[in-house]
């Protein structure tokens, strides 16, 4: 069980992260494809990607097996983007090496460390490097030409909560987590591996919904690291199938334009931020803030503050319209 304790200002302190995690995804995507734990929904992705896996990758399965704790270090790397959390990994401080080294051996006491482990205790710089440089390879050849896709579940996801946190605040979505969560304030129950205390104290709390997560959520062994709780999400079945319909997509353009066509797409995606949509389009949020206001005075978009954020949804005509059908007729739920 894992049981965390928040304070009244680490519930004003949640977030729920605006993007799929590419460490985290790392290490679970890893765990799935050595357990062959692949069902319906990771099927067709374990069967493409198993010959794709980079011989390099085992410098990362050495530190992260399939069941049991793997080192905090590889997912704690912080900063944003694939490339910048690489770096941070890299230059991951002594300390904190040490530290997972000696709970992995701890926790894991029929596994026995590589000899290479030798670089990392001591420092070197060879070690990390190893480890950084086999993250990039195994993203690259496993995830990179999904990433897309998996960020689209992901954000489906963070529609979902948003929509539960406005309608019933924190509470709802604390509970609503995953089927074994019961929230009781002060603490949130989560069903988990070992019995693990979380004590926030102030911190906040991120909430990273994951793609590759499936069964219960995780989060880091080391207390005093970003307090971060990783959940499963649900997924579209078909999610891996090839998008089609490049030539709507053109028309879409022609209709609202092609910023506006970017825009409406990724608001579709999920529940979104001014900030947030204008990465997604390349713009600057001034740009994408005008283009926002031009599709929610014809009906496509919805916005709604939250807080100091500003959060933007695609109303059933914005989806008719994407989907294809006829705008001006009333869209069925389901």
């Amino acid at each position: 069980m894992l049981r965390i304790h928040f304070t009244g200002e680490d519930l004003a302190r949640i977030r729920i992260a605006a993007e799929p995690d590419p460490l985290w995804e790392l290490l679970i995507s890893m765990n799935r494809l050595r357990r062959r734990d692949a069902g319906v929904i990771y099927g067709s992705w374990l069967k493409e990607t198993l010959p794709q896996v980079p011989a390099s990758t085992r410098a990362l399965t050495a530190l992260a097996p399939p069941v049991g704790y793997s080192v905090d270090f590889l997912t704690a790397a912080a900063g944003a983007g694939l490339d910048h959390r690489i770096e941070a990994l890299r230059a991951t401080p002594l300390p904190q090496v040490h530290t997972d080294l000696r709970e992995f051996t701890r926790r894991n006491p029929t596994r026995r460390l590589p000899l290479w482990s030798r670089e990392l205790v001591t420092g070197e710089a060879t070690g990390l490097g190893r480890m950084a440089d086999a993250a990039d390879a195994y993203f690259a050849a496993v995830l990179t030409p999904y990433w897309d896709r998996i960020r689209v579940q992901v954000n489906r996801d963070r529609s979902r909560r948003s929509t539960t946190l406005l309608n019933g605040g924190w509470d709802a979505v604390l509970s609503t987590l995953h089927p074994s969560a019961r929230w009781d304030y002060p603490v949130l129950h989560l069903d988990y591996p070992v019995d693990q205390e979380l004590h926030l104290r102030g911190r906040g709390l991120l909430l990273q919904p994951s793609f590759f997560c499936r069964h219960a959520p995780t989060t880091f062994a080391d207390p005093t690291l970003s307090p971060v709780l990783v959940y499963p999400i649900e997924h579209q079945v078909d999610w891996a199938a090839p998008r089609t319909g490049s030539a709507d997509g053109r028309a879409l353009a022609t209709l609202v334009g092609p910023t506006r066509a970017v825009l409406l797409h990724a608001v579709a995606d999920g529940t979104a931020s001014t900030g947030e949509l204008a990465r997604r389009a390349s713009t600057t949020a001034p740009n994408a803030s005008r283009h926002i206001a031009a599709l929610r005075e014809v009906s496509l978009v919805s916005s709604h503050r939250h807080r100091n954020t500003m959060l933007h949804t695609v109303t059933d005509l914005g989806l008719a319209l994407l989907s294809g059908a006829d705008p001006l007729l009333p869209v069925r739920p389901g």
